[in-house]
């Protein structure tokens, strides 16, 4: 089984891919299922029918996004798996924009990826919450955050990219000793909650030192007796859909993994790595 499971298009705000241009690069690359993963982010980010989304960015067009996703579904259905999921960047104080959100559209979700793109409505990528704070500080704070949604938020499938602040920290490498207590209650919640992890390969193109998430935290993952793990490549083109799947495979096999899972309407199936 081959498959891409944190892939956007057009209808994220960074993104001009077409829907369709994925599912072509998919079936080139001979991948057997695909799950679209565009963004929301409340907080700082408005629906496409709100007014504010006139002078902000805009979440996913929800109607026309699943419309288009059955459509290429359809297209491909003889050459590709398709599946329909969001990326829900989630705050603790917008988890109520979530739930909703979800209980409107859950018919029609396979997967849904959280994350944490803004902490009290300031950006990680622009280095807006972590201006004017030391390193222990916000790194601290990204994972205090995380633990807070967790405990409070349950309509996701897996936690992406969980340590994304290590990608915008300019700075030598934030030693895992330090959080790994924070990471292990994150975790320990998750698996109680039924939840998991991806293994986001963007690592390799952003060059980063190690995975996303570390092998450190991988490795207590499946020590703390989580199963549920899924790949994804986070391409925002096709010149990257499905990228360094092979290796990422063979790190998990090395950590002692065996499997990895995809997934429908909500529920994960388990393949061999």
């Amino acid at each position: 089984m081959k498959c891409d499971y944190h892939l956007h298009s057009e209808y994220s705000d960074d993104s001009s891919t077409p829907m369709r241009s994925q599912a072509e690069q998919a079936v080139r690359l001979g991948l057997d299922e695909l799950c679209f993963t565009d963004h929301v982010d409340y907080g700082v980010k408005f629906d496409h029918y709100d007014p504010r989304s006139l002078t902000h960015l805009a979440n996913v067009d929800y109607s026309r996004y699943f419309a288009e996703i059955e459509e290429v579904r359809q297209e491909f259905a003889d050459r590709l798996t398709i599946r329909a999921g969001l990326e829900f960047g989630v705050q603790t104080h917008t988890i109520p924009d979530y739930e909703r959100l979800y209980s409107k559209y859950n018919d029609e979700l396979d997967f849904i990826l959280l994350s944490i793109h803004e902490i009290d409505d300031m950006e990680l990528w622009g280095h807006e919450y972590q201006r004017g704070k030391s390193q222990a500080e916000y790194t601290r704070g990204y994972y205090e955050e995380l633990l807070k949604i967790v405990q409070s938020y349950h309509d996701y499938s897996v936690l992406a990219h969980l340590d994304l602040i290590a990608r915008y920290d300019g700075r030598d490498a934030y030693p895992f000793a330090k959080v790994r207590d924070i990471v292990a209650e994150i975790l320990r919640t998750a698996i109680d909650d039924g939840k998991g992890i991806e293994l986001n390969t963007s690592s390799w193109r952003y060059g980063l030192a190690d995975t996303t998430p570390c092998r450190e935290i991988l490795r207590l993952y499946l020590e703390l007796g989580g199963e549920i793990l899924t790949l994804g490549s986070d391409a925002h083109n096709p010149g990257y859909l499905g990228a360094h799947m092979d290796e990422a495979r063979e790190i998990l096999l090395g950590l002692g993994y065996r499997s990895f899972c995809t997934f429908e309407n909500m529920a994960p199936i388990f393949h061999t790595l």
